[in-house]
């Protein structure tokens, strides 16, 4: 059994995991590892953020356009070569060491808050 840190309630109540809908995807040439540029929009609320993904393993553009995916967005803006990262796309290391995008099963209102 792996030992975890223990975190508070009101640590996780920090963390604002939103859903965004992926509207834009570009390539990303630049990136050590094969990335793509994304365009995700999470509502009136928080707008439109940009963010990198190293999902290209599984992910090509058409079937991340239109797709929701669940986003960390209060974490400071980070440089990634020339990407300004806005937001942190979400998901899940496979063994191989590729990544599975986390999202919700059904659709839900752009922005809404994971709780």
């Amino acid at each position: 059994m792996t030992d975890f840190e223990q975190i508070d309630w009101i640590d996780f109540e920090k963390v604002e995991l939103r859903v965004g809908t992926v509207t834009n995807v570009e390539e990303f040439p630049e990136a050590r590892k094969p990335a793509w540029k994304l365009t995700i929009d999470f509502g009136p609320e928080i707008g439109t953020r940009k963010s990198s993904a190293q999902i290209t393993e599984h992910y090509d553009r058409d079937s991340l356009l239109g797709r929701q995916i669940i986003a960390v967005v209060n974490f400071p803006s980070k440089q990634i070569g020339p990407v300004r990262s806005e937001c942190l796309v979400t998901g899940f290391y496979r063994e191989d060491g590729s990544v599975l995008l986390a999202v919700p099963d059904q659709p839900v209102p752009d922005g809404a808050k994971l709780g």
